[in-house]
């Protein structure tokens, strides 16, 4: 696609490939004058300034190998050097369109003394050697530089600082409204913060009527001491803190304020200002900035309504009938990862916003019961959806206020201050608030049938290995139990072998990726351990048999079952007779029931936190923290959710088992140590078709 909606102006630029009888040192974002045209091919007249290391004269370039552009497009990219920064620029059409279009009194946004300042467009120079008039001129700008008050920085008379295209980073007709503008590093002496302007207000710029520079700082947002504000990183994300001091500084005008951001910021303070202080915090997390620079933090305030639409109720807005599907594999680390991202955790809620994320995040498999509650018009599933569900899919950030609400809606007022455990929650979120029934319908060997919505790893420490799975402890734990599932489950949530929040029976787990149930449910046709026909015998015995694949259930057919136990250590062993289902037909592949792992919640120190996988890939893995850091003190401060990618959970998770389990902890990475030694509770659902 040519920047020239008109070609007939004849003027190219290189941006790939190898020019055919071409000059020495010719190289990508040369700008040349087509002379003719054969078939695919342009004979183009390299162009520049004599003092310019771009060489001139003529050489055959492809049609495809370049960009078509006008006569003025082409003298604005001549004056841009070095030749990398031209194809920067053609390789963004939106911001050199916009370029080339400015006008005087135009906004801008420049590189200028190793920082971004704003200024005013005031001439669009022509530049042409004069002992040299076969150069072709070439075209800058005059700007008029801004200071972080919106007035000139001082400038004395004289000629205004020149400026390539290759300079300005921003253009009035390229930025959206709200957009970002880089202020100098000095209104936190060296912060390496822009501060957030609105748009608005500088694109009404100029000249008044009535004379005057019609300067003036936006307009002071309401905001009072204790506020949540965003500004924005010179990497254009937000960086979020708490509005601890509004007045004003020695030497500056207006009302400045004092900002504790959630994370530490090149040479930011401890409250200090020059030699005073207006308020203590952590160091290099507070600065000092114009209060009309600072918003509301806007993941804290409501969203605003769409237009009604056509034979649709005006509360539609409310995201109740909306059903925001999970957040697809390719887009969560965009929409998911970084500080403020995630559950907002606030008072002994991180047992709650750990189970939410790795519930609902990337995990379609309640979507049917939420929305089915939802359309009861009950409060609490109400909540949910609207205000967390879907904002965590939709925003990827819920606030602590939307957790809070929800939390009271709970039944319980321990919900809202005490501390619990996920497995409690978990039965009060499925039964009391998406009304479901139980999860699993657990058979005991006396034929009694037992409902629950998670299931409690019971088993003797020498039943499996010292670095067992959660496949060998469940297995286990059912033959031990003489337990069986009544069919296989929708959801999975199986708690690891704990007492209370501190002792464990494993220093280690490793979390199965598949959970195969096809051995543990009740009436279901199994494999022979040894030649894969259908077995008739179940031994619990040589589930411990080293021999045999510690860990791992054993059924055999007849024949085999006699080979087995012709072994004088297995003479003694107590076999049990499972029921075959007569509508097997002799020799049909059986079926696998399986599960698969979608989240786990680990605990260290009384804190919760999840693994959750984000999509079907191997190493889509995030790793959520809902209290990871927290900016200002107890009383006016709040807590600083996070959200990480952690591929190399993948990788671990990938291995064989014979290699997870010989892993040196000490060489592993931190999440990975953290998925083997703190893990609580393992959530699996069922593959999909």
């Amino acid at each position: 696609m040519d920047l020239a909606e008109d070609c007939s102006d004849g003027y190219f630029i290189i941006t790939r490939g190898k020019a055919r009888n071409s000059l020495r040192g010719i190289q990508k974002g040369s700008v040349g004058r087509v002379q003719a045209r054969t078939g695919g091919e342009l004979s183009v007249w390299l162009l520049g300034a004599s003092s310019h290391a771009f060489p001139r004269g003529e050489v055959l370039v492809r049609r495809d190998d370049g960009l078509f552009l006008s006569r003025h497009q082409a003298q604005l990219l001549l004056f841009v050097t070095p030749a990398a920064r031209r194809l920067e620029l053609v390789a963004n059409p939106q911001l050199f369109l916009a370029i080339c279009s400015l006008a005087c009194n135009d906004p801008v946004l420049v590189k200028h003394a190793k920082a971004h300042w704003p200024g005013l467009l005031r001439k669009v120079v022509q530049i042409q050697n004069k002992s040299s008039l076969e150069d072709f001129p070439m075209l800058g700008f005059e700007v008029e530089l801004l200071d972080s008050d919106q007035h000139c920085p001082g400038r004395k008379s004289g000629p205004l600082p020149l400026f390539s295209a290759g300079d300005i980073v921003q253009a009035g007709s390229s930025c959206p409204a709200n957009a970002h503008w880089a202020w100098p590093n000095k209104p936190s002496e060296g912060l390496d913060l822009k501060i957030t302007s609105w748009f608005g207000s500088l694109l009404s710029l100029g000249p008044p009527e009535g004379g005057g520079d019609g300067l003036g700082p936006p307009e002071e947002p309401l905001l009072e001491v204790g506020s949540m504000v965003e500004l924005v990183t010179d990497k254009g994300a937000p960086a979020y803190g708490l509005l601890r001091w509004m007045g004003t500084l020695k030497g500056k005008k207006k009302t400045w304020a004092g900002v504790e951001l959630d994370r530490e910021t090149t040479n930011g303070t401890d409250g200090m200002f020059g030699s005073r202080r207006y308020f203590t915090c952590q160091k290099k997390r507070a600065v000092f900035v114009p209060l009309g620079f600072c918003r509301p933090d806007a993941r804290f305030l409501p969203m605003p309504a769409p237009p009604p639409q056509h034979g649709k109720p005006e509360e539609s807005h409310l995201g109740i009938d909306t059903d925001v599907p999970p957040v697809p594999e390719a887009e969560a680390l965009q929409l998911l990862e970084g500080r403020m991202k995630g559950i907002q955790g606030h008072y002994n809620s991180c047992y709650l916003d750990s189970a939410l994320f790795s519930l609902f995040s990337s995990s379609a498999a309640l979507d049917g019961a939420c929305q089915e509650a939802a359309s009861t018009g009950r409060e609490a599933p109400r909540i949910l959806k609207r205000d967390i569900i879907n904002k965590l899919r939709s925003q990827g950030f819920v606030p602590a206020e939307s957790v809070m609400n929800f939390r009271k809606q709970l039944g319980c007022d321990s919900f809202l201050t005490e501390e619990k455990d996920p497995e409690e929650f978990v039965s009060v979120l499925l039964e009391r608030v998406l009304g479901m029934k139980p999860l699993l319908r657990i058979r005991s060997e006396n034929g009694m049938t037992q409902d629950a919505y998670t299931f409690q790893i019971i088993l003797d420490k020498d039943q499996v290995g010292t670095a067992p799975t959660v496949q060998e402890l469940l297995d286990a734990s059912f033959v031990s139990c003489g337990l069986q599932l009544e069919e296989t489950p929708l959801c999975f949530m199986v708690q690891m072998p704990r007492f209370g929040k501190t002792y464990k029976m494993f220093s280690q787990i490793i979390p199965s990726t598949e959970l195969d149930v096809t051995d543990l449910l009740h009436n279901s046709p199994r494999e022979c351990f040894v030649c894969g026909r259908l077995a008739q015998l179940e031994c619990a015995t040589c589930l411990r048999d080293r021999k045999l694949q510690p860990g791992r259930i054993k059924q055999y057919c007849c024949l085999c079952s006699a080979q087995v136990h012709a072994h004088p250590l297995r003479q003694d062993h107590t076999l049990r007779a499972l029921t075959v289902p007569a509508e097997v037909p002799e020799g049909a592949p059986l079926p696998r029931h399986r599960l698969q792992l979608y989240g786990v919640l680990c605990i260290r120190t009384s804190h919760y936190v999840a693994f959750v996988k984000h999509g079907p890939g191997p190493h889509s893995w995030l790793f959520f923290d809902s209290m990871a850091d927290r900016c200002g003190d107890d009383s006016r401060g709040f807590n600083v959710p996070e959200v990480r990618g952690c591929p190399e959970v993948g990788d671990f998770l990938t291995q064989p088992e014979e290699t997870q389990a010989r892993a040196d902890l000490e060489l592993v990475s931190e999440h990975v140590s953290r998925l083997l030694c703190d893990s609580y509770m393992c959530l699996y659902e069922r593959a999909p078709v």
